[in-house]
């Protein structure tokens, strides 16, 4: 019954290992973090166990249903934490760290775009670069104009849990909750909503 973020140190067959809650998939899960050389024996005794192994996209999808921002994605050196809503993780009271001006002015005049998360409405799953543009502003032919973009996708997926596209996206500000968009899913037309994550919670799991 740890909370998250906390850990401790257990011994495995005499071999020290540690026992985190510091993961990235909002499920009620535990990290065991072994030395090197014991990682094989540990996790072959976890498959004796009845473990099912899954790989890094199984992560990767369950950490975007959550709104979870990936750094390198949704998060970089262009992507300031103000904008990926990750103003509660910045020591806004030390007194000097590295971009701390340039923070603070912006989280004091508002960001020029914001991370928000996007449902598809039909069956377009968004993926990572692609265009966001305000909807009902396209040609007759069905592909969207360039004149019209707000924002881009910078996370994007298929949710197994809700049966349908999700992602999350860098929009410009004005752009909110409950907003009709359209994303260009490889020249086509895909109509998505604007929603605030987590797409998924406890009692949708």
């Amino acid at each position: 019954g740890h909370d998250y973020m906390s850990y401790v140190d257990a011994d495995w067959r005499g071999v020290p290992v540690r026992v985190c809650r510091t993961g990235y998939t909002g499920e009620r899960g535990y990290e065991l973090l072994p030395p090197w050389d014991a990682a094989g024996d540990l996790f072959g005794a976890l498959l004796d166990a009845g473990a099912t192994p899954c790989g890094l996209g199984a992560r990767d999808t369950l950490r975007t249903e959550m709104g979870y921002p990936l750094h390198g994605q949704d998060l970089s050196a262009q992507i300031t934490p103000v904008q990926a809503r990750l103003g509660w993780a910045v020591g806004w009271k030390k007194p000097q760290f590295w971009g701390r001006e340039a923070l603070l002015a912006e989280k004091e005049s508002g960001p020029a775009r914001l991370l928000w998360g996007l449902e598809s409405l039909d069956r377009g799953i968004p993926r990572p670069h692609m265009t966001v543009r305000a909807a009902g502003l396209q040609s007759g032919d069905g592909l969207a104009q360039e004149s019209a973009a707000v924002g881009e996708v910078t996370s994007g997926t298929f949710s197994p849990t809700r049966r349908v596209g999700i992602g999350l996206a860098l929009l410009r500000a004005g752009i909110g909750e409950g907003d009709e968009v359209e994303v260009d899913v490889r020249g086509r037309v895909s109509r998505m909503r604007v929603v605030r994550p987590p797409f998924v919670t406890a009692s949708t799991r």
